[in-house]
């Protein structure tokens, strides 16, 4: 018989954990597409929009996944026949890489040390080498989904500096924003990529670019414009059918909309704390787990490790078993090992978005339970270790009466 009868955990690495405000925002009747309250809805949440990404920029939003904002990014930048370099720490930045290759733009990757983050003095050295300044942009994910990896974004910024090279500088931010700090503007960063579904707390279907004014002065004359993502319509304040290339995704945006108001009550610096906090923990229970045989880190440095999502190889534990005993017998979601390098042998935390202790101790003790069910190797109680870092947090927190009580 099953336990997993009650409220299911999703703890993949997106979608994650949509807040009921935000889906209750989202149900409603279809409104006049033209004028009057959309336009309004739609002024607002992009004049919300680049403070969630720190610029002064201008934020478009796309009704796609991210997939679809790369390609928005790419093509209005970008002409046929341009060179991007990628800077590969797993998995998505080689995927936009090859959105780049298929819209005919030629692309030169420069992988990561294994197992770690960029590294930017081997990003400076290649810049460096390009005397003629053939790079016309740099692409590089914040967080890899798949690996797990966190990229030092300012470090990388102040390696292109160096290099005085003027190549645009593109981030992918769809696995970090939300979640972990990122300044567009102080670090320097041209166009921003985000997704809806993971730290903003809405469900998939639309996505953003963020572009500054070196960005938009490249859209001027770029190539790869299409009528459907063209940036310039997109731009005219209250033309809210050009804004979206035709009907906008109306219960999107009111979700949208509730999560930005969300964000700004609880305040971006403390989103990023309470994450961080969240991500201590899991690393925590994962290092008490790490044992021969049984699980580890996929990103050795832990300077690298992403506050938003942890990859774990299995080893000798099946991946595949866990994730079944976990979701069929538990009620709990994790994510799947993305890719070849990680298909079968890894399995994904997702602690993103809408998450506060009780959800990631409930996500971290229900995979201890299944592998103590499958007589996994395990060092010490994860769960434990994790308890310890919230405590700390808690106890840093309490009020004085609380902290007085409790002597």
């Amino acid at each position: 018989m099953s336990l997993r009868n009650g409220r299911h955990q999703l703890s993949i690495p997106g979608p994650s954990v949509i807040p009921d405000r935000v889906l209750n925002a989202m149900h409603r009747q279809m409104p006049n597409i033209y004028e009057g309250a959309l336009a309004d809805l739609a002024d607002s949440v992009i004049a919300d929009l680049p403070g969630v990404a720190r610029t002064s920029g201008h934020a478009f939003i796309g009704i796609c996944n991210g997939h679809g904002a790369w390609e928005m990014a790419l093509s209005n930048t970008l002409s046929r026949g341009d060179r991007v370099l990628v800077l590969e720490s797993g998995r998505f930045a080689v995927g936009w890489g090859e959105y780049a290759r298929r819209l005919g733009i030629e692309v030169e990757v420069l992988n990561a040390p294994p197992r770690r983050g960029v590294s930017p003095a081997a990003v400076e050295a290649r810049l460096r080498e390009d005397s003629e300044h053939a790079i016309r942009a740099v692409l590089v994910v914040q967080v890899d989904t798949a690996s797990s990896v966190w990229n030092d974004i300012a470090a990388i910024r102040r390696a292109i500096d160096a290099a005085g090279h003027p190549a645009l500088y593109m981030v992918d931010c769809i696995a970090s924003m939300g979640c972990v700090p990122f300044e567009m503007d102080a670090w320097g960063v041209d166009v921003t990529v985000g997704g809806a579904q993971k730290g903003l707390m809405v469900p998939p279907g639309i996505a953003f670019n963020w572009a500054n004014q070196k960005a938009l002065a490249a859209h001027r004359e770029a190539g790869l414009r299409t009528a459907y993502w063209d940036w310039t319509p997109r731009m005219g304040e209250g033309e809210v059918y050009l804004r979206f290339a035709g009907t906008a995704p109306i219960p999107h945006l009111y979700g949208l909309r509730e999560a930005l108001d969300m964000i700004a009550e609880e305040g971006l610096e403390n989103i990023w704390h309470r994450h961080a906090v969240l991500a201590r923990a899991v690393r925590a229970a994962v290092a008490a787990w790490s044992a021969p045989g049984g699980l580890e880190f996929v990103i050795v440095d832990p300077e690298a490790r992403a506050d938003s999502v942890t990859t774990l190889y299995t080893n000798g534990v099946d991946a595949s078993r866990l994730r079944r005993i976990c979701e069929d017998e538990a009620g709990l979601t994790l994510g799947i090992g993305l890719g070849e390098q990680f298909s079968g042998k890894a399995f994904r935390i997702g602690h993103m978005g809408h998450l506060n202790p009780p959800m990631a101790l409930g996500t971290l003790g229900t995979i201890e339970a299944a592998l103590a069910a499958m007589a996994a190797p395990m060092t010490a109680s994860g769960v434990a270790a994790a308890s310890r870092v919230i405590a700390g947090e808690m106890a840093a927190g309490m009020v004085p009466e609380l902290a007085k009580a409790g002597e």
